[in-house]
C-alpha cells in the first residue's frame, strides 16, 4: 500500500488533466473524473456536459506561444491564435504522449463531497451514465477541484424593469449565427463588453445576419488588439524585476499607442485606465464600430414589449438579447455552509489553497493574463512537490497575511466587478510561487521532508 495521499480530481478540462500528469510524475496514486465522454470542458465544442462556452467561430485570444504546456510544446503548423478544434486536438494530443487517458474516468458525475472528522473526503459519485451505480461512494486523502470556472451564466442582477417580448439568452448558449436561434435579419442587442461579446458581436453584426446590432454596457472598456506592430501582442513580456505597477504603465501606454482613444470610435469613455479592467481583446471589433455595424448604447434602463428602452433614454425595437455578462464561480459537490465563493471571491494562498484546509487544492481557479491554459500545470508541479515531502507550506497566519497582500498587488487597482477578483498576473505569479517554492523546500528539508498529508483513505475503503 502507498504511503503517498490518494488524491481525487473532479474534472478533467485543461486544470485536471495537467494536475494528473504532475501527480504522475510524483507516482501520487489518484483518480480523476470527468462528467462527460471527452477531455477538454470549456474548450470541448458541444459538450455534452453543457459546460462549455465554446461558440462555432471560437479562437482563442491567447496567441500559442503562451498557452503552451511546458513539457509539450504547441504544433508549430499551428496559427497565432488556434481554434477551438485545435485547442481540443492539443489537449488530447497532451493526454495520449502522457498516457493520461486511460487514468480518466468518464461519464461519471462528482455530485458531493464530504470532509471526515479525520480530514479524509467522501467523495459521493454518480456512475449511471458509465452503467454503474447512480450512488457510490469513495474516500480520498487530497481533493483537487478543476471544475472550471466559465460554465455557470452570469445575468444581470437585479433583473431589468418590464417585460420583454422577444428572446434572451446568455452568451454560453451561443452557438452560431444560427443556433440557438437564427439570428439573421433581427434586431439585436448584446449587453456587455468582455471577450465573449467582442466576437459575438462582431460576427453577429456583418451585414448578411443581423439588421440592427446595438451593443449595451455599464461603461466603456479599452479594446486591445491581437497584433502590434506586426507582432503577436502577447507574445513579448517585460522582465519580472519590474514593478507590476511599472509594468502597467508601460503596457497602458503601449495599449494607448497601439489604439489610441476609444471615443474616437464611438465608443463610451472608459471611467479606469488600460489594464485597470481585464482587457478585451478584438482584431475586429473597433472596425465593426467604425464600419456602423455595431452601435453603441448605454446600459438597459427596462423593457416594454418589444422595444428596449436604454439609460440615455432612447428605445429600440430589439428581437434578441444576448447576455455577455460572466460567470459565476460555483462549486456544487459542497454544501454552501461549508464553502462557497461569494461574488466570485475565494481568498487562496498562491490561488490554490485554503490555509484552513491543506489537503483541499482549486486548481486554475484564477483569471491570469494573459492564459489560464498553462496556470495549473504551474500549480500542479508545486503541489505534487507538497505531497512528496519536497515542499512545505508556512503556517497559516503566514498564509493568511500571504493572501491579503498578493490580493492587493493582483487586484487593488482593479475597479470593482466579481470578473476581477481572481485576477493575477501569469508571469508575477509564477516568478512569486518558484520564491516559495524554494522556501518551502527548505522547511521540509530541515524538518525531515515528511509528508504533509497521511494516507489514510485507503483503509477507509478496504474496510
Amino acid at each position: 500500500m502507498s504511503k503517498l495521499p490518494k488524491a481525487c480530481i473532479i474534472g478533467a478540462g485543461c486544470s485536471g488533466f495537467s494536475t494528473a500528469k504532475a501527480l504522475q510524475d510524483k507516482g501520487i496514486p489518484f483518480d480523476i473524473f470527468e462528467l462527460s465522454d471527452t477531455v477538454g470542458g470549456n474548450w470541448a465544442y458541444g459538450n455534452k456536459n453543457g459546460m462549455s462556452a465554446c461558440y462555432s467561430s471560437l479562437h482563442i485570444d491567447t496567441s500559442k506561444y503562451r498557452m503552451q504546456f511546458e513539457d509539450f510544446p504547441i504544433p508549430d503548423d499551428y496559427p497565432d491564435f488556434p481554434h477551438h478544434a485545435q485547442v481540443l486536438d492539443y489537449f488530447n494530443s497532451y493526454l495520449d504522449h502522457f498516457g493520461l487517458r486511460e487514468k480518466v474516468t468518464f461519464n461519471t458525475a462528482v455530485t458531493h463531497v464530504d470532509r471526515m472528522d479525520d480530514g479524509t473526503w467522501k467523495v459521493t459519485l454518480d456512475r449511471s451514465a458509465a452503467g454503474g451505480p447512480s450512488q457510490d461512494v469513495d474516500y480520498y486523502d487530497v481533493l483537487f477541484v478543476c471544475n472550471g470556472h466559465h460554465w455557470s451564466p452570469r445575468w444581470p442582477t437585479p433583473a431589468f424593469e418590464g417585460e420583454f417580448d422577444g428572446v434572451q439568452m446568455h452568451a454560453h448558449s451561443y452557438l452560431s449565427p444560427f443556433e440557438p436561434h437564427d439570428f439573421r435579419g433581427k434586431n439585436i442587442v448584446v449587453v456587455g463588453m468582455g471577450n465573449s461579446a467582442m466576437d459575438i458581436a462582431s460576427e453577429l453584426s456583418q451585414k448578411p445576419i443581423a439588421k440592427s446590432l446595438w451593443v449595451a454596457a455599464r461603461r466603456g472598456v479599452y479594446v486591445m488588439p491581437k497584433y502590434i506592430g506586426g507582432q503577436v501582442a502577447d507574445k513579448a513580456s517585460l522582465p519580472t524585476w519590474i514593478p507590476l505597477w511599472a509594468q502597467r504603465k508601460l503596457a497602458a501606454m503601449a495599449i494607448k499607442r497601439a489604439v489610441g482613444n476609444m471615443e474616437d470610435y464611438g465608443l463610451p469613455k472608459p471611467d479606469h485606465a488600460p489594464l485597470e479592467g481585464h482587457p478585451s481583446v478584438s482584431g475586429e471589433f473597433l472596425t465593426r464600430v467604425g464600419c456602423g455595424d455595431i452601435r453603441m448604447k448605454p446600459n438597459i434602463e427596462r423593457f416594454e414589449g418589444n422595444q428596449v428602452r436604454f439609460t440615455d433614454g432612447s428605445a429600440e425595437d430589439v428581437d434578441i438579447i444576448v447576455y455577455a455578462t460572466g460567470y459565476n464561480v460555483e462549486f456544487p459537490f459542497f454544501d454552501p455552509d461549508f464553502l462557497s465563493a461569494k461574488d466570485n471571491h475565494l481568498p487562496l494562498f498562491k490561488r490554490a489553497i485554503r490555509p484552513d484546509l491543506p489537503n483541499l487544492f482549486f486548481m486554475g481557479l484564477a483569471q491570469p493574463l494573459p492564459t489560464l491554459i498553462n496556470f495549473a500545470e504551474q500549480q500542479a508541479k508545486w503541489l505534487a512537490a507538497y505531497l512528496v515531502g519536497e515542499y512545505a507550506l508556512p503556517d497559516e497566519a503566514v498564509m493568511e497575511a500571504a493572501i491579503l497582500s498578493d490580493e492587493k498587488m493582483y487586484i487593488g487597482h482593479f475597479y470593482e466587478s466579481p470578473r476581477h477578483k481572481m485576477q493575477v498576473d501569469f508571469n508575477r505569479y509564477v516568478n512569486d510561487l518558484k520564491k516559495e517554492w524554494k522556501k518551502g523546500a527548505k522547511r521540509a528539508k530541515a524538518a525531515g521532508n515528511p509528508l504533509p498529508i497521511l494516507a489514510k483513505a485507503a483503509s477507509k475503503e478496504a474496510a
